[in-house]
């Protein structure tokens, strides 16, 4: 199955929701509330969906890598999607409750390790059909390849700053980014040098949607990115930093970097240099 391109539509996903070779991810996060995120996929999902928890699932424990979703392991991974039923021809489709905000860290691993992948845009909430209760159905096992992640680390990051051969992008909301609010990192402040790119700025207030490819073309021209080959993108931990790879995709301006750590990687060093302020 080809999929169109890093996001499907509710319309494109309701012509192929029964077509062999699609497995209906639901992508959910809930800070703080451990078992919160299982019951809400319980209460109400898109028929067939398989959950995965951002926590449990899509990284390894705080204290394994950088920040405090650091990515897990390929062996962790590969089980991981196997035992979903995603395998290697499988194209997997990623939804959230938060206008991809979740759903692209899951999006980004397997499409930086070579799988098929897109996001629904508009999340759940552009779902027309009813929703199904009650846990996953199991799927078959399937064989899923294990490739190396592509991220960036802190020295990328600042080598990118100094020699000026690229553009930094935080994802968090401008609050963050100036430092006036931190509600999960001890410091509060952003990278020297980084860019407010605050992820829900991709999104159609109105619609609930990703802005169409031109405007998001002009978001990221005004924020300096010419190719996103040269941008890397952060947040507070590496999960809504991919909302800004989805969007410089759709922009048609290639894949950037993810910094994998993100700010609570940056400063688990504390020699490493905090700005706050409007940058």
């Amino acid at each position: 199955m080809n999929l169109p391109g890093p996001i499907v539509s509710p319309e494109w996903l309701l012509d192929h929701l029964d077509e062999p070779g699609i497995v209906l991810a639901h992508v959910a996060w809930e800070p703080g509330m451990p078992g919160a995120a299982r019951e809400g996929f319980e209460a109400g999902h898109i028929q067939g969906a398989v959950f995965f928890d951002v926590d449990a699932d899509l990284a390894a424990p705080a204290q394994t890598g950088p920040g405090r979703h650091p990515l897990p392991s390929s062996e962790a991974f590969v089980a991981t999607m196997a035992a979903a039923g995603i395998g290697d021809d499988t194209a997997v489709v990623v939804y959230d409750d938060a206008q991809g905000s979740y759903a692209g860290r899951l999006w980004w691993m397997l499409d930086v390790t070579g799988h098929a992948a897109a996001v629904l845009d508009g999340g759940i909430q552009g779902w027309s059909r009813p929703l199904e209760a009650g846990p996953s159905v199991a799927k078959q096992p399937a064989a899923f390849t294990a490739r190396p992640w592509r991220v960036a680390d802190p020295t990328d990051i600042a080598r990118t700053i100094r020699e000026s051969t690229g553009v930094v992008l935080d994802a968090r909301a401008p609050e963050r980014y100036r430092g006036e609010v931190e509600p999960f990192d001890s410091v509060a402040g952003h990278i020297p040098g980084a860019v407010s790119a605050p992820w829900g700025d991709n999104i159609d207030p109105e619609t609930g949607r990703f802005l169409d490819a031109e405007a998001l073309r002009k978001r990221y021209a005004a924020l300096g990115v010419k190719a996103a080959s040269s941008a890397i993108a952060y947040c507070g931990s590496g999960v809504t930093a991919t909302h800004d790879l989805i969007a410089m995709r759709v922009a048609g301006l290639g894949m950037g970097r993810l910094s994998e750590g993100s700010w609570s990687g940056w400063i688990e060093d504390a020699e490493r240099p905090v700005a706050t302020g409007p940058g």
